[in-house]
């Protein structure tokens, strides 16, 4: 269908590779753990929608230019690596809850629409401005199509919005075991305020760790 190949294959395949922590992963986590599930959620279709970006550009050719020119990939890939540091910088400086009021207070602020449109954006621009997530799907992707499809593009963007569907349920499941683990464990501000420091400093990391990436 649509000169596709072992769908079944790649279904697993991409199962696997969701499964493997990484920056959406931790992104997820961090979210669920100090703001509840649907903010893990919301996270998580934020990260959805930066798929959809790397999909579509495959598959218009777009992301060649990032396997092509080291230029370009060097430009996302530093833009990709600060936003990444960025987040790691807020969490690092998000201060403690120290009584109940103020817990009421943060509660009612992350209810709000534009905290969780921030939240939203932060998902899709931690992987909308990651180069290998466009070289991944550069590379796999097309492994799983034939050679003399009648539309590539199309059998790629079927393919992405496979991988993008499954990603997706994984994602949620992540939200919302994460929450509920952290409820039943009832984790402490000064636990929550370590943690906090412990993510910071990941995403700092990750953000150094993309930055010295090499195109492969």
């Amino acid at each position: 269908m649509f000169g596709i190949h072992d769908l079944t294959l790649f279904i697993i395949s991409g199962f696997l590779l969701n499964v493997m922590p990484g920056p959406d992963s931790l992104l997820i986590m961090s979210k669920s753990a100090s703001h509840g599930w649907r903010a893990g959620s919301i996270a998580s279709l934020g990260i959805g929608s930066g798929v959809f970006v790397h999909v579509l550009a495959a598959a218009l050719g777009l992301s060649a230019i990032l396997a092509s020119s080291s230029t370009a990939f060097t430009v996302v890939k530093y833009i990709g690596a600060a936003y990444l540091a960025y987040i790691g910088v807020v969490a690092l400086l998000q201060k403690s809850k120290t009584n109940s009021a103020a817990a009421s207070q943060e509660k009612s602020l992350l209810t709000a629409p534009l905290s969780m449109r921030a939240v939203y954006w932060q998902g899709f621009l931690s992987n909308a401005l990651n180069p290998k997530v466009a070289l991944f799907f550069l590379a796999f992707v097309p492994q799983f199509i034939n050679h003399d499809a009648s539309s590539k593009a199309l059998a790629f963007i079927i393919l992405g919005l496979i991988f993008n569907f499954n990603s997706m349920l994984w994602c949620h499941f992540l939200a919302v075991s994460t929450s509920l683990a952290n409820k039943r464990l009832k984790v402490s501000h000064t636990v929550s305020f370590w943690l906090n420091k412990m993510i910071g400093t990941l995403f700092i990391a990750l953000g150094l760790k993309l930055a010295l990436a090499a195109k492969n």
